[in-house]
């Protein structure tokens, strides 16, 4: 669905973030699940240049913060959700695949994501410095055995559960977000990754995405 400047739910995203950051900013997460559920929805945008205090609800002055009503959300693992239980298509009402949908997501952001987290902060806060190569050095090895092992679960399969589910959307969003070449991906994960970014809903949520970020020489006034 195409953003709507009049949509009752709104999603805050960055105005402006390093050109290496950008697609992987997880407004983005939200932005996809939206358009899956076939959601419309507006966006503010928060430029930390000038408003380092961001959003006010969000306690780490982060994005996104999701507004619905008189809901307010942060984490887009929960925005994600919130999202997924107003779509059977990201959601099965079956409720032994509503259950592995929703480990799925959990295994995406409890699993793999604190791994990768400590890998980026390496890659962007040590470079040149001994700490970050220890922290590579002990968390690769242990990150590429999870990955073995998810690889082994999905097999041949298209999708974790054989259909797309919001599990499958935080999967993808979660294992894209290494600089390719950094970890040994394995090539049905790779191709699996593929898929998600393939998908039409994914594809509209990244054009969505790169057209909120301003030129570098401009900005936001709070």
């Amino acid at each position: 669905m195409p953003m709507d400047a009049n949509a009752p739910i709104e999603v805050t995203a960055m105005a402006w973030v390093p050109r290496g950051a950008r697609g992987q900013v997880r407004d983005l997460r939200v932005r996809w699940a939206l358009e899956e559920a076939g959601l419309s929805y507006r966006t503010r945008l928060i430029d930390k240049r000038n408003q380092p205090e961001g959003d006010s609800a969000q306690p780490w002055a982060q994005v996104p913060v999701y507004r619905e009503g008189d809901i307010t959300m942060f984490e887009c693992g929960a925005i994600a959700l919130h999202i997924a239980e107003k779509s059977e298509a990201l959601l099965p009402r079956d409720p032994v695949r509503r259950a592995t949908a929703i480990t799925w997501l959990f295994a995406a952001l409890n699993s793999i994501d604190p791994m990768q987290q400590c890998l980026t902060f390496a890659r962007f806060m040590g470079a040149g410095q001994d700490w970050a190569d220890g922290v590579r050095g002990a968390v690769i090895p242990a990150l590429e055995g999870r990955l073995a092992r998810l690889s082994q679960r999905l097999g041949d399969k298209e999708w974790l559960d054989g259909r797309f589910t919001v599990g499958d959307l935080m999967m993808v969003a979660t294992l894209r977000t290494p600089p390719k070449g950094s970890l040994a991906m394995p090539d049905n994960l790779a191709a699996y990754i593929e898929r998600g970014e393939a998908r039409p809903a994914f594809q509209a949520a990244m054009a969505a995405h790169m057209a909120d970020f301003l030129p570098d020489e401009e900005s936001v006034t709070a």
